[in-house]
């Protein structure tokens, strides 16, 4: 076993930095990772409600340090982007293309249950007892064990803290707009809410040739960054403006009948219809941000033709994908970088979270 510090979440809304032990055995397809980088998104800060002990983290980047018998195509020593879409390719939906909800492996699909995508559960242990890796990784630990399918070779030059952020926040983003809705060159996108996951629907929409991209937030400083990621045009909104109406007028001002597209990145409930009041007729809306709770919605809204979808992970093929988003950050055209506004040491995961509730980064990365 090897001794790695932590960050455990208890299940009722709290985590503490700890010191856990990790197999340095792995066995069939298992892989140990040193881990370097894990990034810092809202999804860690919820998994510490999640009623049950978790070692935290689901964005990361490391280096392979072992791997067992069954691992055909990494070795110690390989830089790797860890996924949490941990595809079985056999189920059903990974034959249909959907490998982001493969029904064996993904820890969205298990519901509360350990998915097949986790490595032995028993080989990581805190004071002795078994304790589960967020979303089958639990990248916010020194050391983490996974199945070789969580990982995807970097094979650029690229910083372990940029890498990282590519797990998860950027692949959302860039892959809700080129994998679901398909965006075209030439067409007229609206982003509403412009954190780390909107700054990548941003450029996943330039990169994808959009000809108008109009960002939306309550924040000016937000505004000003999005502007730096692609935006051509940016609405300051007002937190009076229900359903973001008001807003959703400025757009069709600027698109003349509604954009073609609309995506929301907001992870506020009551903005869950949002998206559509902004797109033109047979236009598609986009909720990007995962809202899970149940909202009402005027029927109106989808008149007429429109399409309201809610894409998981930006349909993201790991393998695929990475390599892909690897290349356009390679050539200059995906910003990771500048995006990493601020690093942070594991012990300062508080400072962190409270960075990301003001809004202050583009995104917090904790790097080891």
């Amino acid at each position: 076993m090897i001794q790695a510090k932590a960050a455990i979440a208890d299940g009722q809304g709290n985590f503490s930095i700890q010191t856990i032990e990790v197999n340095d055995i792995p066995v069939q397809d298992e892989v140990l990772i040193q881990v370097k980088a894990a990034g810092i998104c809202h999804t860690d800060w919820d998994s510490q409600s999640w009623g049950k002990p978790l070692i935290m983290g689901h964005e990361g980047a490391g280096v392979v340090i072992k791997v067992g018998p069954e691992v055909k195509n990494l070795q110690p020593g390989d830089k790797v982007i860890l996924n949490w879409a941990i595809p079985c390719y056999q189920c059903f939906q990974c034959q249909e293309g959907n490998q982001h909800i493969c029904e064996v492996n993904s820890p969205v699909t298990a519901g509360n249950k350990v998915s097949g995508g986790h490595a032995r559960l028993e080989s990581s242990t805190l004071n002795n007892i078994p304790i589960e890796r967020s979303f089958s990784l639990g990248t916010m630990s020194e050391y983490t064990l996974v199945r070789e399918a969580a990982c995807v070779r970097i094979n650029v030059n690229i910083p372990f803290s940029s890498a990282a952020i590519i797990s998860c926040g950027v692949m959302t983003g860039y892959g809700s707009v080129v994998n679901a809705a398909k965006v075209k060159a030439g067409s007229s996108v609206v982003v509403l809410g412009t954190g780390g996951v909107g700054l990548n629907v941003i450029q996943g929409a330039r990169i994808a040739g959009a000809g108008k991209i109009i960002a939306i937030d309550i924040n000016p400083s937000r505004l000003e960054m999005a502007v730096e990621y692609g935006a051509t045009h940016t609405i300051l909104a007002s937190k009076d403006d229900i359903g973001l109406i008001g807003s959703a007028k400025k757009v069709k001002e600027l698109t003349l009948r509604g954009a073609d597209y609309a995506f929301e990145c907001t992870a506020i409930p009551a903005l869950g219809a949002a998206p559509l009041a902004m797109v033109r007729n047979a236009g598609t809306a986009v909720q990007v941000s995962g809202i899970e709770q149940e909202i009402n919605i005027d029927m109106n809204l989808f008149e007429w033709d429109k399409i309201y979808i809610n894409p998981l992970y930006g349909k993201a093929r790991p393998q695929i994908d990475f390599p892909i988003l690897q290349e356009l950050y390679q050539k200059g055209d995906l910003i990771l970088d500048k995006m990493v506004t601020r690093t942070y040491t594991l012990n300062d995961l508080n400072q962190a979270f409270s960075d990301m509730h003001q809004g202050l980064n583009a995104k917090g990365v904790i790097v080891f």
